[in-house]
């Protein structure tokens, strides 16, 4: 397990895609570890309405990469794709073009990487977060803290993740494929392996007084 502060641990958990090791299993005990701690996140009016799906099954693991890898290719012809973003600017574009080198990667071997985690939240109870068009804030909030504590704790433990949502775009096959019932959504997908070296660093970031507002805009 890496030695890192608590500071370190925040700063350099950065989204693992290209050093992913694909060929090294990971123990369901680990990340049994890393689900304990991201169960102490907070939820509104601790519901806990969370549920996690870990997929280890090769066939249904190849089903998940397939369906992501149609949905990555048609990302990289929107505008919003990361290799489009940021062409006016020399060093923000590089930093760009290989996040898209890398999501392309991931692309390719989603279904070849040892866990799938899919944080997951149960809606439609008649509390308001579950609500169509009720506090979408509420909803989500209290799911995406516990997915970020998982990747806290998996960085932590050696291994790399990454946080995507590409596949929602098929959200229904994939509930469909893993058995999900009707008042559970999907909300990011995790994929968790060792990663090959833990020296990752802070990435570069705005300066904050460009997006600091204090007391009003």
């Amino acid at each position: 397990m890496p030695e890192l502060s608590v500071d370190e641990l925040l700063t350099t958990t950065r989204t693992v895609r290209r050093r992913l090791d694909l060929t090294r299993p990971v123990p369901l005990s680990l990340v049994r570890e890393c689900l304990e701690i991201a169960l102490q996140a907070p939820s509104g009016s601790n519901r806990q309405g969370w549920e996690w799906v870990v997929v280890t099954d090769p066939d249904k693991r190849a089903a998940i990469g397939e369906l992501y890898g149609r949905s990555v290719r048609a990302y990289q012809s929107s505008p919003s794709y990361a290799g489009r973003l940021h062409a006016d600017d020399p060093v923000r574009s590089e930093v760009q073009r290989r996040i898209a080198d890398s999501s392309e990667y991931l692309a390719e071997h989603l279904g070849e990487v040892p866990v799938l985690v899919i944080p997951c939240i149960r809606v439609g109870d008649g509390g308001p977060a579950g609500l169509p068009g009720g506090n979408q804030a509420g909803l989500w909030g209290s799911i995406l803290p516990s997915a970020w504590s998982y990747m806290l704790a998996a960085r932590a433990r050696g291994l790399g993740t990454a946080w995507t949502t590409l596949h929602l775009n098929y959200e229904q096959e994939v509930a469909e494929l893993l058995g999900l019932p009707e008042d559970i959504r999907q909300t990011v997908l995790i994929p968790t392996a060792y990663s090959i070296g833990t020296d990752f660093k802070p990435a570069p970031r705005q300066p904050l007084d460009d997006v600091l507002h204090i007391d009003g805009w």
